[in-house]
């Protein structure tokens, strides 16, 4: 067994890269491009597409991605020390061929497809031709899909889906859909839905509005409230068995939230960067505000935040390289999850009060990021749903005491020292 805290020199030679690369080339198309993900936009695709074609060339497209499937295989550690350096662009996902929701959906169709949906599907996914969405949460039970009602209902050699879903991001830049429905609303809660591939193009799906968020100042919203009636979807777009909606979602969502995890280290990471430059750089009453005691102390505080979740990240995706196995890491990535948005909330709030009317201006990008820590927690389940999956992972572990009093009570500890060395406890003294 071997600790270390060391990147690999090779690996660092492409991170010290990927920095330069990123700050020169990817983060001014951030302020062209509007949507990234819109692979309709003639601009996006004359600016993104030469610098994945870099990328490519690189060796460092879709990293979360193993050799079968066109990726590097450098496994989860590695795709958060690059996650590092994208989380801080808007346009960097893309260009390195990583983004979210399509790297989730993209593990879904590698462990579930067909041989023909992955060739459909995947392929095109994989190689940044087409985007997907993931349409799960519904409007009357938030992100719980044990509450859900959509239904999707056998009729020969098709599924007939009937239902809404809220918040499907990106669906209006998707050219399929992976869709969570009832099948058997008599089974199980964890056993009743299943999980479908749903081509955008199906005739009876409705974008009923697409919704924006606050700081996304977007022309329109990107995160579609969808009605789907009597949408016929062939029964060979199952992915997986019936009934196995749930497992297949905790497949996506596992790495979904650790990679969400990766990029906000940079968010983080860039805020205090922020913060350090407007410190060194502004003085006020006479003084440097990196002279003020209480300035120190936000950055101080700041520093430790950050260094402390990334260490969580880079260990639960350690973790997972090692077992091979989500369900194995559960409390870890719920922990990371949990985290998330209090480390970034903290210390973009921080950043914002040392830059003053600054800080809060739309000339900064504080504000964005700042609601982008309430988006975390909520995306991919609730902060407070996460610390319930904690403490019971925790809690499986824990050994009711048989007597009256705790295992490390004093008075029990000292009458079994003095039994085992013949000489009075100290606190017996």
């Amino acid at each position: 067994m071997a600790w270390d805290f060391e990147t690999d020199p090779q690996f660092q030679e492409k991170l010290d890269w990927v920095q330069r690369f990123v700050d020169e080339e990817v983060a001014p198309v951030d302020r062209v491009v509007e949507h990234a993900w819109d692979v309709t936009d003639p601009t996006r695709n004359k600016l993104i597409r030469p610098l994945q074609d870099v990328v490519r060339g690189q060796g460092l497209w879709a990293c979360h991605l193993g050799p079968k499937l066109g990726g590097p295989g450098y496994g989860q550690v590695k795709l958060a020390l690059l996650n590092e350096i994208l989380g801080a662009t808007h346009s960097g996902p893309v260009v390195f061929g990583c983004q979210a929701p399509d790297s989730g959906n993209a593990e879904i169709l590698a462990h579930y497809g067909t041989p023909e949906l992955k060739e459909r599907y995947l392929r095109p996914l994989i190689d940044g031709d087409i985007m997907s969405c993931y349409s799960m949460t519904e409007p009357q039970g938030g992100s719980d899909p044990t509450s859900f009602v959509t239904r999707a209902v056998r009729d020969g050699d098709h599924y007939v889906i009937n239902g809404e879903k809220w918040f499907s991001s990106h669906a209006r830049f998707s050219s399929f859909l992976i869709v969570m429905a009832v099948t058997d609303p008599a089974a199980p809660r964890t056993k009743r839905a299943s999980m479908f591939v749903v081509p955008m193009d199906t005739p009876g799906i409705e974008i009923i509005r697409n919704v924006g968020v606050w700081g996304h100042n977007e022309a329109e919203g990107t995160h579609a409230y969808i009605r789907y009636t009597d949408v016929r979807v062939p029964a060979d777009h199952l992915l997986g068995e019936e009934g196995e909606g749930f497992a297949v979602a905790q497949t996506r969502l596992g790495g979904g939230r650790i990679h969400h995890a990766m990029r906000t280290v940079g968010l983080v990471r860039a805020s205090l960067d922020m913060m350090l430059e407007r410190a060194v750089s502004r003085e006020t009453r006479g003084r440097s505000l990196a002279d003020m005691q209480l300035v120190q102390d936000m950055i101080a505080e700041s520093w430790a935040e950050l260094e402390q979740f990334r260490l969580l990240v880079l260990r639960t995706a350690w973790k997972i390289d090692e077992l091979d196995d989500y369900k194995k890491v559960i409390a870890d990535i719920s922990a990371v999850k949990m985290v998330m948005p209090k480390v970034l909330n903290n210390v973009v709030s921080r950043a914002i009060q040392l830059h003053g009317s600054l800080g809060i201006s739309k000339e900064m990008p504080f504000g964005k990021w700042l609601l982008e820590s309430y988006h975390m927690g909520l995306a991919d389940g609730a902060t407070e749903l996460h610390k319930q999956q904690i403490a019971k992972q925790l809690l499986k572990n824990a050994t009711p005491v048989s007597g009256l009093f705790p295992t490390t009570h004093l008075p029990a500890l000292d009458a079994a020292a003095e039994l085992k060395y013949g000489l009075p406890a100290i606190g017996a003294q």
